[in-house]
Formats: structure tokens, sequence, C-alpha cells
């Protein structure tokens, strides 16, 4: 039983694998006869292989504790394995037998392919020789199931008769009995008790077929199928492996008999292609949006030379990244989109400077010179900072900082590549690209009408800094409140054209009801979205039993059980997606009110499953389920909740054989002569196996189905005494009654846990939800008795401990940045000044999530963090000005600053602008992952900059006790 499971096999692997100090948490799964015990290391480590292994050694040790018959625990730790190719197998009017062995002859033809790792079979059916005999004969004959076990071992051997030595030879001697066909296991001689002997195929039926009832069931379109799930090697090319596949898998399936199937249902190597296609597309549309932006702004030949560095720094940051095994994907591609409006930073101030000194006589070759001594420090230390500010995110200790850990590296790699380019082949290039006019008196190139405005107001707002400081301060509370009204999201699902669907009947249901409501679905599907004019879905695969292999890094198949079912499904457009759950949700909903089913798109980042998990912790099940009767209560009065489904589930029906001690003794029968009477007659005993080539197909003894199925005949079961050779029925020694059991226990932390999986309605997030599920459990919990909690799993868990990591290191960074703008400017003022711009970004933020609709989540963070970078470098740029108009052009100290701002005024708004734009392809193409993200940036960084170029002057003037009145509003 579950609770037996639990205490003598569950709880005993638990207590071992919690000595190991990686160990996070340990969730096990105990039913009848079957326990599963997941292990969740701490994410900070990623070298996993010595901790599998010392798993394995803990868990063997635990074998010889565990109770007699329970098999040895198995350690799974490739559980992690990713089957990027899943191809499903299918053949009209051929059996599951004939289909197997063609599946194994492709597995050893796909097993030959260098890129390919692993080749897995799913919903195969095991064979079985069944002996089935009729209880009533078998007790006329005095024979038992066991002497019917022994005598079958008895003469099918495959054993050595030892060996002779005859002259200089050894010979071996094999004695013959070993079954040659299921004819030969028919014509087994028995000999009986009064003396007669007999052929076994004259007293039971010998036939051929399947294990009954299966383990697992394949079914590809509504039809009977196996899966074949194929996976990459470590380190290889998933775009290589599929090129390899494409061309081989018709190659195969052309070698089989007509009739014969083999569709691609999951291909990974597609889905990969089209993404890298898009991301290339946007980058090389984010390229041509900055280029023309810097001709526009710039002019022809200005605006080529800060062009120029955007093919070198890409190409140079390619052979960077490939030393440092940095691959190409969406992540690293979406960072080379984000560093492209920054790279450009450095060849703009650069070309700035140059253009400056020349208007004012330098010669081409001195004002290269002279601009590269005078900006190597400070851009340097603006490309550092904004590269320590992305820090956090390769060194947060999660699973999702190890999966945006190349936005960092990138960045990092692309930026210190544009200095070196900005120092270097720019102002090569401005000696003989660029032609100039000397201007005779300064300043006069500042007399252009956007100039004169932006001097007017930076002096009303140097001139009144207190009014505009508390102004900025509250446009920053107002942002923060606007948060509010921004829907909260994890990470955006995928948006490729797949789903998935996990189908939830109660628990103890048969896997013969399981696979018959997956078929009446199926054909709900096929006639709604493949039968008609415009087919919605492309294919579609079922696993009845078991969740089939992890196809995609971010899901979690689900454990084996008779009764649940996993689905995937592809769309013939991503734009369908969401009408086919629709369409299924709807159906089940009223065909099979019964079946819990989620379905959802794939998910980006770790796997986060149902969108709130209420988890109850406790000793007692009953208590237990009256705590979550309660909460689903609650939970179903919330207008955004959609179901609510206990992973318990109800309990389930369980017939108690009540042996009778007594009566037992007095008619020669013990306790395990009842025990294996039972299981021969309903389940079935293996007694011998039949060899067939390299197969080992088991022979099982059980009745006749007409025995077997009539729960009325149970009383009447023939039990055998092996003492007196003779049988009696089970109710003459035991009593049979009806309990109900748990079905299934949960544990966490080796404590008893039930959780309640919570969907919400289309549209809703789980942040309203959790603001007021949250108070309502903590009063209810007041209520409980001692040692009864609850905690809150699903999208707010998984976001908490994906921020917290992150959170965790941003000290770090910020130190490291504080540490550069101190170096920088050998002052404490000036690293302050810039600091206290930063926050100044979520104004911009919150403001672009509202307008574009979009959602706050863990790339929205990335975002802000990436606009914190630039911001930095805008403001590290303008106070550098500030100190070469002061100390080295000798001015005021109140005109250095209105004059440095005025200077760096088009560099910052054109690094704005190139920026800006450049994100604009991965807002308006991009995937929904990382739209948030360009959303933040843009924003932010627009109105940003609005400030900085106000508020940095200011701060400054007011650290600095500058004074302004005498300053006229017009130059």
């Amino acid at each position: 039983s579950p609770e037996r499971m639990e205490l003598l096999v569950t709880d005993k692997i638990e207590k071992k694998a919690q000595e190991m100090p990686e160990v996070d948490n340990i969730v096990s799964e105990s039913r009848t006869g079957i326990s599963i015990v997941t292990v969740n290391f701490l994410e900070s480590y990623t070298q996993m292989r010595p901790i599998f292994d010392s798993l394995r050694r803990k868990i063997d040790a635990v074998a010889g504790d565990l109770p007699q018959g329970a098999t040895a625990p198995e350690v799974n730790d490739e559980f992690g394995d990713v089957f990027g190719s899943v191809y499903a197998l299918t053949g009209e009017g051929f059996a599951y037998a004939e289909l197997k062995t063609i599946a194994d002859e492709i597995r050893d033809d796909l097993l030959k392919i260098p890129e390919v790792a692993k080749v897995e079979i799913h919903g195969a059916q095991e064979e079985a020789i069944f002996v089935e005999y009729n209880n009533a004969h078998l007790t006329e004959l005095g024979l038992s199931p066991q002497q019917l076990s022994v005598a079958l071992a008895g003469v099918n051997i495959l054993s050595s008769g030892g060996s002779v030595v005859s002259g200089r030879e050894r010979i071996t001697l094999e004695p013959s009995g070993n079954f040659e066909s299921v004819e030969d296991l028919a014509k087994t001689t028995l000999l009986l008790p009064g003396g007669g002997v007999t052929y076994l195929g004259d007293i039971a039926s010998v036939v051929r077929g399947y294990k009954d009832p299966p383990r697992s069931l394949a079914r590809s379109d509504g039809t009977s199928a196996l899966a074949i799930a194929v996976s990459m090697r470590e380190g290889g090319d998933i775009l290589k492996l599929g090129g390899i596949l494409n061309a081989q898998v018709p190659e195969l399936e052309s070698r089989y008999p007509w009739g014969i199937k083999l569709e691609r249902i999951w291909f990974q190597a597609e889905l990969v292609e089209l993404s890298i296609a898009s991301f290339v597309s946007t980058l090389l549309q984010a390229v041509a949006i900055v280029v023309v932006v810097m001709v526009g702004f710039l002019g022809l030949r200005t605006g080529l030379v800060v062009a120029a560095l955007i093919p070198t720094a890409i190409i140079i940051s390619f052979f960077v990244m490939q030393q440092f095994a940095i691959d190409i994907n969406q992540i690293s591609l979406a960072a080379l989109i984000i560093a492209l409006g920054l790279l450009v930073d450095n060849a703009i101030v650069m070309v700035e400077s140059v253009l400056v000194k020349r208007e004012h006589g330098v010669s081409a070759f001195d004002a290269a010179v002279q601009s590269g001594q005078e900006l190597k420090t400070p851009l340097l230390i603006s490309s550092l900072t904004t590269g320590a500010a992305f820090l956090p995110i390769a060194m947060a200790e999660s699973a999702v900082g190890e999966y945006t850990s190349d936005i960092f590296y990138v960045v990092t790699i692309t930026l210190l590549v544009s200095w070196v380019v900005s120092m270097t082949l720019i102002p090569l290039l401005t000696t003989v690209a660029i032609r100039i006019k000397v201007t005779v008196t300064e300043g006069e190139d500042f007399g252009a009408a956007g100039y004169r405005y932006y001097r007017r107001f930076l002096l009303i707002a140097l001139r009144n800094r207190f009014v505009f400081g508390a102004g900025v301060v509250f446009a920053f509370f107002l942002a923060i409140q606007g948060l509010s009204l921004v829907p909260q999201v994890f990470i955006e699902p995928s948006e490729d054209p797949v789903f998935t669907g996990n189908y939830e009947l109660p628990l103890g249901t048969s896997i013969e009801t399981s696979e018959a409501v997956m078929a009446d679905i199926d054909a709900f599907v096929a006639r709604t979205f493949v039968d008609v004019e415009e087919p919605k879905l492309k294919n579609w695969l079922t696993y009845v039993g078991t969740g089939g292999p992890r196809f995609y890094l971010s899901m979690n198949p689900p454990n084996q059980n008779p009764a649940n079912s996993f689905m995937v499904g592809s769309a013939t457009e991503g734009r369908y997606v969401e009408e086919v759950i629709a369409g299924i949700n709807d159906y089940v909903r009223h065909a099979h009110p019964d079946l819990s089913v989620k379905l959802s798109r794939l998910e980006n980042g770790p796997p986060v499953g149902y969108p709130i998990t209420v988890r109850l912790s406790g000793d007692s099940a009953d208590q237990l389920f009256r705590m979550a009767d309660e909460a689903t209560g609650w939970l179903y009065q919330q207008m955004a909740v959609s179901s609510v489904t206990n992973s318990w589930g109800l309990k389930t029906k369980k017939l108690i054989v009540d042996v009778d001690q007594d009566r037992a003794r007095r008619s020669g029968v013990t306790s395990e002569e009842v025990a294996y009477s039972l299981n021969a007659s309903l389940s079935g005993i293996d007694m011998t196996q039949y060899r067939e080539g390299d197969q080992l197909i088991p022979v099982t003894l059980r009745t006749v189905a007409s025995d077997r199925q009539d729960i009325g005949k149970l009383e009447g079961l023939s039990v055998y005494s092996q003492s007196t050779g003779s049988s009696v029925p089970l109710e003459q020694v035991a009593d049979i009654r009806l309990a109900f059991e748990t079905g299934i226990i949960e544990r966490r932390d080796r404590e008893r846990t039930l959780s309640l999986k919570v969907q919400l309605m289309e549209g809703q997030t789980a942040t309203e939800v959790i603001r007021q599920l949250r108070p309502w459990l903590a009063q209810q919990s007041a209520q409980w008795p001692s040692g009864y909690q609850f905690e809150l799993g699903g999208e707010a868990e998984e976001s908490g401990d994906a921020n917290a990591s992150i959170a965790a290191k941003l000290p770090l960074g910020l130190m490291i940045i504080v540490l550069l703008l101190v170096f920088q400017f050998n002052s404490v003022r000036k690293p302050l000044i810039i600091l206290a711009t930063i926050p100044l970004g979520m104004i911009g933020v919150t403001i672009g999530l509202i307008v574009a609709q979009s959602s706050f989540g863990f790339f929205t963070i990335l975002g802000i963090i990436s606009l914190s970078g630039i911001i930095i470098n805008n403001a590290i740029v303008l106070i550098d000005r500030i100190s070469i108009e002061k100390d080295e052009l000798g001015k005021e100290h109140h005109q250095a600053v209105i004059d440095a701002c005025i200077q760096r005024l088009r560099p910052i708004m054109l690094t704005t602008a190139t920026t800006v734009l450049g994100l604009m392809p991965l807002w308006w193409g991009g995937t929904a992952m990382f739209k948030p993200m360009a959303i933040s940036i843009m924003f932010g960084l627009i109105f940003a900059t609005l400030l900085t170029l106000l508020v940095v002057p200011v701060l400054y003037s007011a650290l600095f006790r500058l004074r302004f009145t005498d300053v006229k509003l017009s130059a």
C-alpha cells in the first residue's frame, strides 16, 4: 500500500539522499507497489557527475534495508537528457511485435550516426506467453499453480551439462530442454497427483500475446504507434544532426513494406533553424537602422566612419566568442542586438571629439591622437562599468542565471572589442575620410536651435534645482506605483507552434480506461482541427500511462501512472495554438468532466508547471484533505481561477482479503499461499522465460478471462495448500471487505505534502491571486494544528528564486562599478552623482510596459540592468567632459558644466537613438520572451536620457555648490 511504501521504502531512500550537502529539496511519490523519489540539487552546482556518483553509492547502500521482494532502487541520472527529435512509427495491419522489430532495426541504424547519443523507443508492448487455466478444472485435477510453475522451470533450461575429456579434446555437454516454439511449451508433460501424465496444452490454453494490462501506450494522430526519440551527443550541433536525420530517415522508411510510416512529430533542429534565422534577420535590421541613423545625423562620410565600427566589432566578437566556446543561440544573438546600440557609443564620442578639435584648427593626425589620449580611459571605464552591470546575471546561482549568462559575456566582449576598434581603426579613418572646415569663433557649432533650447531648459533646471529634483523624485515614485498596473509574468511562453497537454484521470483508473478516453479526444481533435478545409493541426502524439521522453529542456515529463496521459501537438501555424487549446479544453469539460487537463505552450526558462501551486504539509492525511478542501473552496470563489487539482486525488477503492489464521491453519493454508493463488489467478505470475533470438519473453500463468475479470467469482477462487495437496475456496479461509485508502502519498523534504495545482483563466496572471491567497492562508494556518504549514510554489516561487539569485550578486556588480568610477574620477561625489541617476530609467520602463501592454518579469529585470549600464555610460562621458572643460580648458566651474552638457548633447542623443532604434526589430519581430526586455531598454533609455541631461548637471551643481543666477538664459 502507499503507506507501507512510504515507510518501508521511500523514507529510507530519502534519509540517505538527505545526507548529501548538495541537496536542495527531495520530492517523493509513494503509490501501491512503487516509490519515485526526485532529488533536486542546489542550482549553484554545475559539475553534476561527481554528485550523481555519490548519490548512486548512497542509494545502492539502501538496497539491503528494503523489504524482501523489493527490487533494487534505480538511480536515473540521465533524467535531464533532451531528445530533440521524436518520430512516430505506425503501420496499418502490423502487430506491435512487428513494429517493435522494425523500431529496433531503425534504432540500430540511427545509433551509427556520430551526432546521436541515445535512441529510445516508447509505447512498445512487452510480449508474453500466457498459460491460461480454468480454476475449476485445475482443482479437479488436484494441480496447483505452484506445481505448474515448478514443472515448466524444470523443463525449460539453458544450462551446461559439464564437459568430458576425449583424447586431446574437452567436449562440452549441453542437455536439451530449451523451448524452441510455443508448440513445444504446450507439449510439456505434467505429472498428475493421481499418477497419470498429461500435456500442458490439454489442461491450459497456451497463447502468445502482450502483457496485460500494458505499462504504457503511444498513439500518433489517433492510431496506435511507437515513438522513437533521438538525443544528440554532448557538444553536438543540432542543425547538423537535423540535416543528417532529414537525409537518412526517409531512406530508412523506404526499406520497409508499404504501410510503414515514420512521421516526424518533434524536430528541434527545424525550430532552432527558424529561431536563429529570425534573430539573424533582426540583427541585420538593427545594423541597417543604426547605419542609417549614423549617416542621417552625422552626414555620409562621418556616418560611414562610425558605421565601420559595427561589422568590424561584430566579426571580431564572433571570433572571440568562438575562443571562449560561446555558442550562437537566441540568448547570445539577443545580447548582440542589445550591445549594438552600445558599441557605437565609443565611436560616436571619438568622432565627435575629433570633429571639434579639427573645427578649431587642429590637424587631422593630431586631432585623432589627442582624442585617443583624452578618451581612452573614460571610454574604457564606461565599457567596463556597462559590462559590470551585467555581471550579476552571469554569476547568479540559478537555472535562469545559467540560461541567460551569455548576455554578460557577449555584451562585455562586444563592448571591449568596440573600445579597441574605437581607439585604433576609427581615429585612423577620421584622418582620411573626413573633410572639415575650420571655424573662427569657439561655440559657433552649438548655435543651432536644438542646442539653444536645451541650454535654456538646462539653466532653468540649474536655477531651480530643488523644485526640479522634487519633481523627478515624484515622477519616480509614480513610476514605482504604476508597476502595479503591469501584469507580472515570470517568462513569457514560447511562440513555437507546439503545445503540450497533461491529462489526469482519478487515481486508480485503469490504463484501458485512459486509452479509451484519449482515443475519444483523438477522434475529436481529428474531426475538429485536421479533417477540415483549413487544417489547424499538423500532427500530435499521445502517451498513455507515461510522459514519454523529455523532448524540450524546459519540460518535466510526468511520472508513469496508468491514470495519466501526455500529449504533444504541432499546429500548422503558431497563431492556431490557442484555438486548438481552447477547443480541447471546452470538449474535455463537457465530455469528460472527471478528467483534469492542462494544455499550454512550451515554456521558456526553467519549468514552472502550474502558475500557482499551494503546498500543504503535515502528518495526517485526513487533516491535509480537510485543509485542501477549504483552500479549494476559496480558490474557486476567485474569478481568475479556472481549475484546481488535488495532487493526491480522491481516496481509491481497495479489497482487503482478511485471512482468518485459525480457519487457514485448519485448512492447511498459509497467508503466502493465499497471496500466491490470488496473484496467479488475477494478475498472473511469470513462471519461466521463452527465448527467441535475442528476446526473452516471459511465460505467465493466469486464469482464463472469465474467471479473472469477474469479481463475483473472487470468493470461490481456489487456494492451493502445498502441505495437503488439496485446495479450498477463498471464502473458507478469508473474509473480503471494501476499504478506501490514499491512492498516492507525496512528500517534500520527508514531510507529507499535498499540492493544489491551480490553473487560471485566459489572460490572468498569478500575481493578483497570490496577493489575496497568501494572507488568507496565513489567517487559516493560525487555526491549524501544530506542525501543519503551507508554501506557495509555481510561477511566484520560480520568479522569486531567479530574482533572488541575481539580487544576491548585485552588490558585487555595484561595488565593481563604484571602484571603477572612483578610479576614473578620483572622487566620491562624482560616482554618487552617476549612481543617483540609475533609478531614473524606471520612469520610462513603467510608461513603456503600460503603453506596449507588456508584462513585468525576469527579462524585464534584465532589461532594467542593461538600462543601468547605458545610463552609467552616458553619465561618465558627461562628467568627464566637465572635468576637461574646467581643468584643461581653464573655464569657470559653472561655465564648464554648461559647455560640457552642450558639447555632449549630440553624442548622448545619438547613442540613445541608435540603441532605441536598433532594438525596434527585437520589439516588433522578436520572440515574446525578449519583447519585455527590449521595451524596458527603449522606453527607459528615452526618458532616462532626457532626465540625465538635466539631472546630472543639477546634482553636480548641488554637490559642488555652484550657482547659475548670473548666467543668461540665451547664449
